[in-house]
């Protein structure tokens, strides 16, 4: 008596796998819970409203603040990270490479380096002031400073913790410096790079501040200093709100960069997706089969 030989089961094509489910928005739990206990604590008198106003007095004064120069404002400070955080990724790009592959570079740059980054932020100021006046150079000068160490650091972490097999199977494989550097070094760094690209950003946004706190006439950080000058709490608070904003707004889409271009990692995040998705397609073919 035969068998019937075993039918093969075909994973279902992808657009017959079930859709993702939509999951709540946990993130807005504890601030939707934060600004509803600060609303309450005001209205009921327990907290000064000049000391906190309420939520929704920040939000009317971010209503006034949109008809009268906010978007400037935006504008001013959107456009120093940008520059002050590509200047500052850049170089440390590049010495963090040099750093990293030649061991000269190492001995002559990185205790230079390691000593600079301890200097606190505030400490850069009155120097650059000096130096350059109050124009826009020394704005991005601080910014540029405060984006440099993070990716430095993630640049010449990621580039000395590669496997040193990997790169003597490169050089077996008769690799040039240039291919070998783009074909092992980058992805087996690229880890520890965009996260001191992350981080970078962050500090990027932290410097500017300190920055435009000295002196600036437009800006998040510029509206932080008229509102204590005036006394208003609710330009202070509706500008760290915006602060918050762009601030996650920025993480987000470097967070989005970093998942895509880190996609082919066997790790955990990308491993949950994988047998999620994997199981789904295997019982909707394995049932199409049956």
């Amino acid at each position: 008596m035969k068998r019937d030989a075993p039918q093969s089961i075909e994973l279902a094509p992808p657009s017959a796998r079930p859709r993702p489910r939509l999951r709540l928005p946990l993130g807005l739990i504890l601030p939707a819970l934060a600004l509803a206990g600060a609303e309450a604590g005001v209205r009921s008198g327990l907290v000064p409203a000049n000391l906190m106003p309420a939520p929704s007095e920040i939000a009317g004064t971010l209503t006034w603040l949109a008809h009268n120069g906010l978007g400037g404002h935006l504008a001013s400070s959107c456009l120093r990270v940008a520059a002050g955080f590509a200047a500052g990724s850049t170089l440390a790009l590049l010495l963090g490479a040099l750093v990293a592959l030649s061991s000269h570079g190492a001995r002559l740059l990185d205790p230079s380096f390691q000593a600079l980054r301890a200097i606190p932020s505030l400490a850069w100021v009155p120097l650059l002031l000096l130096w350059f006046g109050i124009d826009e150079t020394p704005k991005l000068l601080l910014i540029a400073i405060g984006a440099f160490f993070p990716v430095y650091m993630g640049v010449v972490a990621g580039m000395r913790g590669v496997d040193r097999k990997l790169v003597e199977v490169g050089q077996l494989y008769g690799l040039r410096p240039a291919a070998l550097a783009r074909r092992v070094l980058l992805p087996s760094a690229l880890p520890s790079i965009l996260t001191g690209l992350r981080n970078g950003l962050s500090l990027a946004w932290m410097f500017m501040v300190a920055a435009e706190l000295i002196a600036a006439s437009q800006g998040l950080g510029y509206l932080l200093s008229d509102g204590r000058e005036s006394s208003r709490a609710d330009i202070m608070l509706a500008a760290i709100f915006l602060l918050a904003l762009l601030g996650k707004a920025s993480d987000t889409a470097m967070g989005a960069l970093e998942t895509r271009l880190l996609s082919w990692r066997d790790s955990l995040g990308n491993r949950v997706g994988y047998r999620t998705g994997y199981r789904a397609g295997y019982r909707t073919g394995y049932r199409e089969a049956r």
